[in-house]
């Protein structure tokens, strides 16, 4: 199970492998099945284009597969008109707009002619990237989350680019990478989770949080972490520019000498390459070297659970990455970083003990809980944080009142889409009363506030 090509999920992969590390075996996607309750996805053109996008890449990505050394040093050729013109399309028409108050319509107005222009000054080097909007966004904590906007070709230029670089990277991260990857989201991680916490050798449970990421991230660090596969300088500038272009709040612009801003397009991949180097590569060589049982490992963004079979294994990796992230400007939150018993004998264990119930942890919005199946077996239950259907329905009475005024049927047609999009994500097996509820507290705070 530490052998290289060894997946985190013993269900046959459904998806092509990953580059493996120097001339080792690839490593191979988490493969599932389809899972209860979750609705098959196919990675469509536009907002969310993927690799289904007919492109001129697929020689990057066999050269990608091919040498996990190659370096790439021209690669800014493809960011030409028409994929300028799908990552426009790809857009929301509907989205905030930057410090350049352009909006998607008024660009599109003379769309070709714009296009045109942005891409002769980014083939020049002429192209200028503007400062991000800031605003503060609420979290279920209470906390702020600085949320960056940036101006309208920024986020053009950067989602063709991301498309680019894509095509490298998605040939070198690993299987239990996900996150702001094609056809890798939220639900096939906790899918991946899932599978690990109920079929393989898993009692301890490492729920990591890594405070403030995408503010912390380490600006040198990246761009040495870039060079192991851009040789693009044009590329490299690029990123530069929006890395430099600093943020404007309350009219006055700052530039942080670190971070990347949430919010840019380009910021996932960014957070991701830097996660390949600083956590995936290391977790995978430290589970070859040192693990002494199983080791489940899934990571979405900046969230990341760990399962082990062996308390001292969990412990000695807790202290390791801790060890690991110092070196790279990063920290864990220990206030949010736990290690519990969780497993399909966790709560056998702990009984034999004289201890409660097995305690619980939250991943991806959902509470996993250790439960027992009809056949007193058992059953991994997901269920909603509470805090965050709270959080919602707070945000979903003010938002009510706001639109008191709206006709009763227009009401009725949002609300249907607000109630669609949560059943969507957390319409999971084990999770039908919570969703119901959810449902009901809506139709209650609608009829409070007719």
């Amino acid at each position: 199970m530490n052998e290289r090509g060894k997946s985190d999920s013993p269900v046959a992969p459904a998806k092509p492998s990953n580059n493996a590390v120097d001339d080792a075996v690839a490593e191979v996607v988490e493969g599932r099945g389809l899972a209860e309750g979750n609705a098959a996805s196919k990675t469509r053109p536009g907002r969310r284009a993927g690799q289904d996008v007919s492109s001129a890449l697929d020689r990057v990505r066999q050269a990608a597969r091919r040498d996990n050394k190659a370096r790439f040093t021209a690669l800014l050729h493809h960011v030409d008109v028409e994929r300028l013109r799908v990552a426009y399309r790809g857009l929301n028409p509907r989205a905030a707009v930057g410090v350049d108050e352009v909006t998607w319509r008024d660009y599109g107005r003379d769309l070709e002619g714009n296009l045109r222009d942005l891409y002769d000054r980014v083939q020049r080097g002429s192209y200028r990237a503007k400062p991000s909007r800031r605003v503060d966004i609420p979290k279920a904590d209470g906390r702020l989350r600085p949320l960056g906007i940036a101006a309208l070709e920024d986020k053009i230029v950067q989602r063709a680019v991301v498309e680019v670089l894509g095509a490298v990277y998605e040939m070198d991260f690993l299987g239990f990478s996900y996150g702001f990857r094609p056809g890798r989201g939220p639900h096939d991680a906790l899918d991946a989770l899932a599978v690990g916490l109920t079929r393989r050798r898993v009692n301890w449970v490492l729920d990591a949080d890594i405070r403030d990421f995408f503010t912390r991230l380490d600006r040198d660090w990246l761009e040495k972490f870039l060079e192991h596969r851009i040789g693009d300088d044009r590329v490299l500038r690029l990123i530069q520019k929006w890395l430099n272009a600093g943020v404007i709040e309350n009219g006055e612009w700052s530039n942080g000498e670190q971070g990347t801003p949430q919010g840019a397009s380009v910021s996932p991949l960014l957070g991701n390459v830097y996660l390949h180097f600083v956590f995936d590569l290391w977790a995978y060589d430290w589970r070859r070297r040192h693990a002494g049982g199983d080791v489940v490992i899934v990571r979405f963004a900046d969230d990341v659970a760990v399962g082990f079979e062996y308390e001292r294994d969990a412990r000695r990796f807790w202290a390791d990455l801790r060890e690991r992230f110092a070196k790279f400007n990063l920290e864990l939150a220990e206030d949010k970083t736990r290690l519990v018993e969780f497993g399909r004998y966790a709560a056998r264990n702990r009984a034999r003990r004289g201890l409660g119930r097995p305690e619980t942890f939250a991943f991806l919005g959902f509470t996993h809980i250790c439960g027992v199946s009809r056949s007193r077996g058992f059953l991994l239950k997901r269920v909603t944080i509470a805090k965050r259907m709270r959080a919602k329905l707070k945000q979903l009475n003010v938002e009510l009142k706001r639109r008191a005024h709206q006709p009763i049927p227009e009401q009725g047609r949002w609300l249907a889409s607000v109630v669609r999009g949560h059943l969507a994500y957390y319409a999971v097996p084990g999770n039908i009363q919570a969703v119901a509820a959810f449902r009901d507290q809506v139709v209650r705070l609608w009829c409070k506030a007719l």
